[in-house]
């Protein structure tokens, strides 16, 4: 695991990462890119998996992987009837990401960002928007965007090809039109697309 894990998360997190699943008996299963989700968490019987998407930078992986270890210690510790990111799983977060916060494992333009974050850490690293676009600066597809960080009225393509114009923030999500059809869909603001023509 050791080796694999090298691969995947910066060289000076890999003792703590690999005490931690140790300790916690954690399986872990790196797969294919997931657009909805970084990684989970689910229990089998005694055996405690984690899946991480194997297409995320070394940092986005270590402080995924870490979270969904904060998810199993939480419900260990405090019983399976916390809220998923209630103040249970933030604290045991918090208190797990700890000894990785420092510049041998974070470079140093990304640590006070990281270090701000867990201060009151969110459900997804995606939804703080200052540690999404810090963490992008350091993934293969950094030539995208955010729908949140786009203008509305921009134009972008998505993964599949298809060609969409920002609309206006409803809730938390956005409204966009497909160029083709004229329908609308609804976007996380999350969602990594190219931006074609920036509305001006």
């Amino acid at each position: 695991m050791e080796t694999t894990l090298v691969k995947y998360i910066p060289e000076h997190a890999v003792e703590n990462a690999l005490f931690l699943m140790n300790e916690h008996e954690v399986y872990l299963k790196i797969v294919n890119h997931r657009n909805t989700k970084h990684g989970d968490y689910r229990k089998f019987g005694k055996q405690h998996q984690i899946s991480v998407n194997g297409s995320l930078n070394k940092y986005q992986f270590l402080i995924t992987l870490v979270h969904e270890i904060a998810h199993l210690v939480a419900f260990k510790k405090f019983g399976n009837r916390i809220k998923p990111h209630g103040k249970e799983w933030k604290y045991t977060f918090q208190r797990l990401m700890l000894p990785f916060i420092n510049p041998n494992v974070f470079p140093q333009a990304l640590l006070p960002v990281v270090a701000h974050h867990f201060k009151n850490p969110t459900a997804s690293s995606d939804t703080d928007a200052q540690l999404s676009v810090a963490l992008k600066n350091y993934s293969k597809d950094n030539f995208k965007n955010y729908i949140f960080e786009i203008p509305t009225g921009s134009l972008f393509k998505t993964a599949n090809g298809r060609i969409f114009k920002k609309g206006k923030k409803r809730v938390k999500r956005y409204e966009c039109m497909e160029v083709k059809t004229g329908n609308l869909y609804v976007f996380q603001p999350n969602a990594l697309v190219e931006v074609l023509k920036e509305a001006f």
